[in-house]
């Protein structure tokens, strides 16, 4: 139900857009978000966007690089990840329908894409 892509190697300070594709069954009327799970570490929250008000969300670490948008039209989201640090290496995931009210929680989230990796070059 949620198709990620878009991920693979770049230079530290260079430019990646992810996209998730949804059914629109999956997008319409939910929140969407990013998540990430660095090489040996635990799943972390990324990004999210709600579907009313369009409230946007970001982790501390990707606040003034990456950009979260949803065009609801195609059923799609994005994350424009900009000034990329090997840091940001991960493996990307999306997620969709938001069960309760904390968006950075991935056990809140009822759909799941598979993830895409990203992997930044120092």
């Amino acid at each position: 139900q949620l198709q990620a892509s878009g991920g693979g190697l770049v230079q530290a300070g260079g430019s990646l857009r992810l996209s998730c594709a949804a059914s629109g069954r999956t997008f319409n009327g939910n929140t969407v978000a990013w998540f990430r799970q660095p090489p040996g570490k635990e799943r972390e929250f990324v990004a999210s966007i709600r579907w009313i008000g369009g409230g946007i969300d970001y982790a501390d670490s990707v606040k003034g690089r990456f950009t979260i948008s949803r065009d609801n039209a195609k059923a799609t989201n994005y994350l424009q990840m900009n000034s990329l640090k090997p840091e940001d290496t991960a493996v990307y995931s999306c997620a969709a329908r938001l069960l309760g009210s904390d968006t950075t929680n991935p056990r809140a989230y009822a759909y799941w894409g598979q993830g895409t990796l990203v992997t930044v070059s120092s």
